[in-house]
């Protein structure tokens, strides 16, 4: 609810109840009250999602969103964004070094040494 909290200086009833719907939705309702060091990284990931969804912005930036998870979590994180880009109509605009994320998303902007080489729909790598 920092987000929220932030940029209001109080929260509301329905604040906290926005937090416990999200937290139901990426399956971590359970956790509520749990510290992060409680939490395995899958699941500080799903936190970090909710916490950028507080605000109901129209964008979110994720850099690397799945760069420290192994890959059968990393694709249940993405996989969690996809939904709620389809579903709520969130744009996620992610950074990764991990081509297989890439290839998965709508589109691609690809950068080499900081130069633009490719943008447009998915292509291998």
């Amino acid at each position: 609810m920092m987000p929220v909290f932030a940029g209001r200086g109080r929260l509301l009833a329905e604040d906290r109840q926005r937090a416990r719907m999200l937290l139901e939705r990426v399956g971590l309702a359970e956790h509520a009250y749990k510290k992060p060091v409680q939490l395995s990284g899958g699941q500080q990931q799903r936190v970090a999602i909710v916490r950028a969804l507080m605000a109901r912005p129209r964008l979110v930036l994720a850099d690397e969103p799945t760069g420290n998870l192994d890959t059968q979590t990393a694709a249940e994180a993405f996989a969690l964004m996809r939904d709620i880009n389809r579903e709520d109509g969130v744009t996620f605009l992610i950074v990764t070094h991990d081509p297989r994320l890439a290839e998965t998303c709508d589109r691609q902007v690809r950068l080499v040494d900081g130069q633009l080489v490719s943008e447009g729909a998915p292509a291998p790598f």
